[in-house]
């Protein structure tokens, strides 16, 4: 009887701490995540992204001039916390490496349909360059982002204008996980149904960013 009641003390404890380390987890999401329309501040004319990795540390030198919604976009996702702990969820060699499904699945379901304008092309996507996916509806890019690993220009007429370039730790970029390959690439329609429960469960290779924050362009100084 004893041993029981010591069982279902230590049950009773593990469960409050899942607990409490759930409710500690939600209430860390920054509430505007959960409203696109709150986040809608211009960006300045250059800023500087530094994306710090379970690799190591990248930096995104974005300019508004390139691709303005683009930029500010970006600036507003990264300021508020969307990016923290978001997966690399397909990364493949030769090509580029893509991010940008938060790994909640109310926060990003909440962006499904915030979508920007479609802008004009104004930088090549070249190796290093830095662009938001889009899907192939006019309108359609939201949250995810690409970093090309190499010339990848015919992407400039279907509607990936750069909006910045990785200018520190692109040897960062290219270390990211990329076994997965095109065969074994994750659904998103389950990542943004399941977060990164799914990705952990299933991908638990996969690399992903631990702290995304703004810092001003050296040039705005």
């Amino acid at each position: 009887m004893q041993m029981r009641s010591r069982l279902s003390v230590a049950l009773l404890l593990a469960t409050s701490a899942a607990s409490a380390a759930f409710a500690a987890q939600s209430q860390a999401v920054n509430p505007k995540l959960k409203n696109p329309a709150a986040l809608v501040e211009q960006a300045p004319a250059t800023y500087r992204a530094r994306i710090e990795t379970s690799q190591g540390v990248f930096v995104i030198d974005a300019h508004r001039e390139w691709a303005p919604l683009a930029a500010d976009r970006f600036y507003n996702l990264v300021k508020n916390g969307f990016y923290n702990d978001a997966r690399f969820f397909r990364v493949l060699s030769g090509f580029m490496a893509q991010f940008g499904l938060n790994g909640d699945p109310d926060v990003q379901r909440a962006w499904m349909l915030a979508g920007l304008p479609d802008e004009p092309t104004k930088q090549s996507n070249m190796r290093g360059f830095v662009s938001f996916a889009r899907e192939s509806s006019p309108n359609s890019r939201y949250t995810m982002v690409f970093i090309n690993y190499k010339d990848n220009s015919y992407l400039d007429s279907e509607g990936f204008p750069p909006f910045g370039q990785v200018v520190a730790g692109m040897e960062i970029v290219d270390k990211l996980y990329s076994g997965y390959g095109r065969t074994h690439m994750p659904d998103q329609r389950r990542i943004t149904s399941e977060g990164n429960a799914y990705l952990s469960a299933e991908y638990p290779k996969l690399d992903y960013i631990r702290r995304a924050t703004i810092e001003s362009s050296p040039r705005a100084r």
